[in-house]
């Protein structure tokens, strides 16, 4: 009779784990498959948007600090003439030069003598004349030697979303879909939650549609109206549901996280967001565990 009530006992605890588990938004899954660990960050958009005005090597440095392993690599005119010691610092400090924004000749050329084969992330054209289809082939035909290019190179070409009709995910596919058709198989796309406030309220379809095309995913603090526009991951109203979406599916690729804002010291934005993954993680693991979530700013526009 002991044994029969030690059972019924077990059996009721495992069944109410069961049930625990089953309401818990994400499973506390490990270190080696969660989006959102540390070593699967990409820092974005730290260039010419860092109030420090860093060099190639004070970044690299500044990265390995803030034990950020990749880099995506965002330029003006005057950061030509440094490229290569961009590369050198990145490789010296154990930094990935992991992707490249829009395309350079130098650029090209110093990917060749390094053997570097970074994701190239480029917007496409964004056209207004026209029905979808023929809008779509003309930007797929103007996207054709980018995408001869970078396949000499090795490097995967990624439609960039930056808003319009370009931005949009129905566009963004169809546009993946006309040049692999054309054996352009490395194309696909980076997408940027602070270019698709738009896509709030549909994201769940949105990222499904996008997912068999998904090259990196950078994240940033979601509110309606896009005010502020760039906001730190965690203290905005959407940004942790949107996240829920993506952990939720198979997506095992690259989270970038931002700078871009110039009033901002690199490393301040970049520690706010790292900060603000963990919070999100925390809380899509179990709801609470986060602590207090991470306080708005006042309201500023932002480019």
């Amino acid at each position: 009779m002991f044994a029969l009530f030690r059972v019924s006992a077990l059996l009721l605890f495992i069944g109410l784990s069961a049930t625990a588990l089953a309401q818990s938004p994400v499973a506390d899954d490990d270190a080696t498959s969660n989006i959102l660990r540390q070593e699967n960050l990409v820092a974005w958009c730290i260039v010419p948007f860092d109030a420090a005005e860093r060099t190639p090597a004070e970044r690299a440095r500044m990265l390995r600090e803030l034990d950020i392993r990749r880099c995506a690599y965002d330029w003006r005119a005057e950061h030509v003439s440094t490229f290569e010691q961009e590369i050198l610092e990145y490789r010296k400090h154990g930094i990935e030069f992991f992707a490249f924004w829009g395309g350079h000749p130098e650029a090209y050329r110093l990917f060749e003598k390094h053997d570097l084969h970074p994701q190239i992330w480029m917007m496409p054209p964004n056209l207004n004349e026209g029905t979808q289809e023929q809008k779509l082939q003309r930007a797929a035909e103007q996207m054709v030697p980018a995408a001869k290019e970078t396949q000499r190179l090795g490097c995967k070409l990624s439609l960039y979303n930056h808003g319009g009709w370009a931005g949009e995910p129905e566009t963004l596919v169809s546009m993946c879909r006309l040049l692999r058709e054309q054996g352009f198989n490395h194309v696909g796309i980076t997408y940027n939650f602070h270019h698709g406030h738009d896509h709030i309220h549909d994201w769940k379809q949105s990222f499904e549609l996008m997912l068999p095309y998904l090259h990196c995913l950078n994240l940033n603090g979601m509110v309606d109206r896009a005010n502020p526009k760039i906001l730190g991951i965690g203290k905005g109203q959407h940004e942790t549901d949107m996240i829920r979406v993506v952990m939720e599916s198979d997506y095992q690729g690259p989270i970038g996280i931002l700078d871009h804002r110039s009033d901002l010291d690199a490393s301040e934005s970049l520690t706010e967001n790292i900060e603000g993954v963990r919070w999100v993680r925390k809380e899509l693991q179990l709801p609470g565990s986060g602590g207090a979530k991470p306080k708005t700013p006042s309201p500023h526009t932002t480019p």
